[in-house]
């Protein structure tokens, strides 16, 4: 009785298990452009790989520039990379303002691929702190709330639509990519750094 009551309950957390993980989780491409051909493109990611990807006949390019501080305040919607805490607020590496047309993109609080232990958190800036030089972010996604702590090491940048011109051999590119069934890649969105930023995501 015992033995069929546990495997009932083994049976059930592995189907709970499968049913949290995505079934085609994004392949995150960090790296330069190595060329373009129209809707093929080849990154040369940071890991040494050259990674071809086909993009959407429709794809958006999206350039990330530099922003400050001051252009984080409340209503903004944000992303960004944290590592660990402290007082209390998790840690940013990194903040992306995304353009009010891109508000909910990925929002909610999820494991990343950073770096170790790395979180992204995509959310609403409900309010804006300072602390010294430093500021803490209230930040709001659907199911919950969290404070950031945002440094002056902390990279900042800011989303705006550029010209797919961008796109260009040596560019630094993000890209979130599809696996499909071939093994191919596909994606709608290049992210490209601008004036020699580099997408910090």
């Amino acid at each position: 009785m015992f033995r069929t009551i546990a495997a009932l309950l083994i049976t059930a957390v592995s189907a709970a298990a499968i049913a949290q993980a995505p079934a085609n989780p994004p392949v995150r491409i960090r790296g330069t452009v190595e060329r373009i051909d129209r809707t093929h493109l080849t990154v040369k990611a940071n890991s040494g790989q050259s990674m071809n990807v086909t993009l959407a006949e429709n794809f958006v390019v999206m350039g990330i520039a530099k922003a400050g501080l001051s252009d984080i305040a409340s209503g903004k919607f944000i992303g960004t990379t944290t590592v660990g805490e402290r007082d209390g607020a998790l840690v940013a590496l990194e903040v992306h303002i995304f353009p009010e047309n891109m508000r909910g993109t990925g929002e909610g609080h999820y494991d990343w691929d950073l770096r170790p232990s790395s979180k992204m958190t995509n959310a609403n800036v409900a309010d804006v702190t300072s602390m010294g030089k430093d500021r803490v972010l209230t930040v709001q996604y659907k199911g919950g709330e969290k404070k950031v702590l945002v440094s002056e090491k902390t990279v900042i940048v800011s989303y705006t639509p550029v010209d797919r011109g961008e796109l260009k051999p040596g560019a630094k590119v993000f890209v979130v990519a599809q696996r499909q069934p071939d093994g191919g890649l596909t994606a709608a969105r290049v992210n490209v750094g601008l004036h020699g930023q580099v997408p910090p995501m």
